[in-house]
């Protein structure tokens, strides 16, 4: 079949490989795609929020599939339009429709939700600048750290842990003042959980679910997990402390009651369920939801994944995937993002990129990049990342930052700590 895959990033980039793989892909578009993607497909000029236009290209190359990569063309209800076109009604479409896109679009929906449906979060309100007083005083009753969560799509930079209660309230009033536009007209303030962040994903058909590999990404610029908030910095998969135990408590008291939920609430769901979960002392609690794969996760998810990914697709879509298995592939992944100097505030592009040397079991991902002219140039914040797979943790992240060290460009950075806390786990430090 032919198939269009929505996005330009390095999660799109992981993707296509897959796709591309399939004997059920006759023709892979991706749009707009990257220099990366361009290797594996054909790059389509067409905007992901042009649904008219999204439409009509479907049509003109009879493509029977359509995989959204970004979270904006969902909450904005790209598979509603679809399903609500006669001639673009047959096309599967790899996504939620609107209303389920809002566990992303809404962290109160999304928060209601788990309320709803008794899935284990932190103790939460949301608050408009006509109820800061009533904010100021919830803030009162949290102990410290405080989080302040921007309710709409802030391109996951909207979520701030304050350490002191003065500043929290100083930043409150500047997310309900527009910092991050309308996205913070609404504000979820929630009670801080303590533990280690994993990422858990899930392939659903709104019935049925597989459960993906899980993740483990680093949000922060600065090694130590310091500084601003980026789209991630790198991702380790499997996440060693997820045992056979604890996965087990995620999915009874997490994946299945959100499917469930779902299924309960009639809300038409054939994509992906991205649960960003806090480990605290053994017990799961859900921090967020997302309604696509991860950036940088899917760089380390995607490559261990040894089934047909058209075919779980497929069923996905036809409401049958309890009719397939997962296969995964046992070793570890580990992925390193680099950035363009100055990220994630303002920083450059078109920087000449040198690739360096393949090394065996090491795949490059473009996040950010384009061909000019017959040169690899910057086009982004986050620019390449590497993944290697290895049969241990520190045999993946040796090999990943030797491939990383020979990619260049002026002004490149990335972190040197990515995995180091997984590491130190493990050896019981």
């Amino acid at each position: 079949m032919n198939i269009l895959l929505l996005g330009s990033g390095g999660r799109e980039h992981a993707i296509a490989c897959k796709l591309a793989q399939s004997e059920r892909c006759s023709k892979l578009y991706i749009a707009p795609g990257n220099a990366g993607t361009a290797a594996v497909g054909e790059n389509v000029d067409l905007k992901a929020d042009d649904f008219e236009a999204v439409g009509r290209f479907v049509q003109e190359r009879h493509v029977e599939m359509l995989v959204v990569g970004p979270e904006a063309p969902l909450v904005a209800g790209i598979a509603d339009h679809f399903a609500e076109t006669p001639a673009l009604s047959n096309v599967m479409v790899i996504g939620p429709r609107k209303q389920g896109a809002m566990l992303e679009g809404s962290k109160d929906y999304a928060k209601a939700f788990m309320t709803r449906h008794k899935i284990p979060t932190a103790r939460y309100q949301t608050f408009t600048r006509e109820t800061l007083a009533d904010a100021e005083a919830f803030l009162d009753t949290l102990p410290a750290p405080y989080v302040l969560k921007a309710d709409g799509l802030a391109a996951g930079k909207g979520v701030l842990i304050e350490p002191d209660l003065a500043t929290a309230k100083a930043h409150l009033r500047e997310m309900l003042d527009g910092k991050f536009g309308s996205a913070s007209a609404s504000v979820v303030i929630e009670e801080y959980l303590s533990g280690i962040e994993l990422s858990v994903f899930v392939l659903t058909d709104g019935s049925h679910y597989l459960l993906l590999p899980s993740a483990k990404d680093y949000k922060r610029i600065g090694e130590g997990d310091t500084g601003l908030n980026t789209g991630g910095m790198g991702s380790i998969s499997p996440v060693p402390f997820a045992d056979k135990e604890f996965m087990k408590k995620v999915e009874d008291r997490i994946v299945k009651p959100t499917v469930r939920g779902l299924r309960d609430e009639k809300i038409d769901y054939h994509g992906f369920i991205f649960v960003g979960l806090m480990n605290c002392g053994g017990d799961p609690y859900v921090i967020e939801y997302n309604v696509r794969m991860g950036d940088p996760e899917t760089e380390s998810v995607f490559p261990r994944l040894k089934s047909d990914v058209v075919e779980l697709f497929e069923h996905t879509a036809h409401g049958t995937l309890d009719e397939c298995s997962l296969s995964v592939d046992s070793r570890t992944a580990a992925c390193i993002m680099m950035v363009a100097g100055g990220y994630p505030e303002s920083y450059r592009k078109g920087d000449a990129i040198s690739l360096g040397t393949d090394i065996e079991d090491v795949q490059v991902f473009h996040c950010g990049t384009k061909n000019a002219d017959g040169r690899l140039l910057t086009n982004g914040g986050r620019v390449i990342c590497t993944t290697a797979l290895a049969p241990s943790l520190p045999e993946a992240l040796l090999k990943s930052y030797n491939r990383a060290a020979d990619i260049n460009w002026e002004g490149k950075y990335n972190r040197r700590d990515i995995g180091q806390d997984l590491l130190k786990l493990m050896m019981g430090q």
